[in-house]
Parts: C-alpha cells; sequence; structure tokens
C-alpha cells in the first residue's frame, strides 16, 4: 500500500514539473503582438469656400464616410484616431457609431509615435487624417519613406499596416465610391 501511495505521489510530482517546463516552452515561443493600423484621408469636402479651413463634408463625402464604415465592417477595431477637424470627424463618425468606439484626437505636428504604438500594441486601430499626414504617419510607422503627400482628390486611398514583431509591412489600396454629389 505503501509502495502505491509513493508511486501515485511521484506521477503527480512528474506530472506537475511536466505542467511547468510545458509553460515555460510555451511563454518562450510565444507569438508576437500584432498590431494593424487602417489610416485613410477624411472623405470629400466642401470646396465652395476656399478660405475655410475647416470645411465640413460634402454630400458625396458623407457618403463616401458611410461606405469607410461599411468596408471595415468585418474589422473588428479597437480604437480610431482622427485630427481635430470638421472633415476627419465625420468621417470617422460612421464608423464610430457602428462600432461603438469614441473618437480619440491626435495632433501629427505633435506626435509621439512610439507611445502610439505601445498604446496600441496588438490592437486594430483605425486612424483618419489628411492629404500629407496620413502617408506621413504610415512612413513613421514604417520607418521608411515610402509614400508621398496624396493627390488633393484622394479620398479613397487605404494604407494597410500590419506590425508583428520588428515585421512591418503595408499595402495601398483605393475604393471607388459611387456616391452621390
Amino acid at each position: 500500500m505503501k509502495t502505491i501511495k509513493l508511486l501515485i505521489f511521484a506521477f503527480l510530482i512528474t506530472g506537475i514539473i511536466s505542467c511547468k517546463d510545458d509553460q515555460k516552452l510555451s511563454d518562450t515561443y510565444a507569438e508576437p503582438a500584432v498590431s494593424t493600423y487602417y489610416f485613410i484621408r477624411h472623405a470629400e469636402k466642401i470646396r465652395s469656400n476656399s478660405e475655410d479651413i475647416d470645411p465640413e463634408l460634402s454630400q458625396k463625402g458623407l457618403g463616401r464616410a458611410m461606405h469607410w464604415a461599411e468596408i471595415l465592417d468585418d474589422v473588428e477595431l479597437d480604437a480610431i484616431y482622427s485630427t481635430d477637424f470638421e472633415r476627419t470627424t465625420m468621417t470617422a463618425a460612421p464608423t464610430s457609431v457602428k462600432q461603438e468606439l469614441t473618437v480619440q484626437y491626435y495632433d501629427p505636428e505633435n506626435f509621439n509615435i512610439e507611445q502610439f504604438q505601445i498604446d496600441n500594441l496588438g490592437k486594430n486601430v483605425l486612424i483618419v487624417g489628411h492629404s500629407n499626414s496620413t502617408p506621413d504617419f504610415v512612413n513613421r510607422i514604417l520607418g521608411e519613406d515610402r509614400y508621398t503627400a496624396m493627390d488633393d482628390y484622394d479620398n479613397g486611398s487605404l494604407f494597410i499596416v500590419q506590425v508583428t514583431g520588428k515585421n512591418v509591412s503595408s499595402n495601398r489600396l483605393h475604393f471607388n465610391c459611387n456616391c452621390p454629389d
């Protein structure tokens, strides 16, 4: 009887040690976090007053903003960032409402890219910017000058940047919008 108890005890200890070793092994080979950033420029703005530095979206722009919400519907976003302009916040709004997320504002000229990446490690994030700030932000994440400023009438580009550990990749897609003018 004493021998059986010793064998059971030895078996349990071996199992516990084995589990601990398995845990350490799995921790050693843990997958790096994958962060995916979706960058868009604001949708079409009202251009009737050239002196208005903060115009709202045009009818077509409102349609495109809704279109972006549909395109991103299958992406489970964790955060949405936008500059603090009418045209960018209006572009982010349909996606924000649809995904029940509060838009966080950023200033592209005074933005800590390292802190942004730390805060959004392992997350899916939408960033709404402008024709110059969007490609600049993408380039800063990439660590290289791959993309130039966008054409002033390019409201359909989507940059997707994925960061996995030290590996960074990007794609630029373009979506047409058959939105009414």
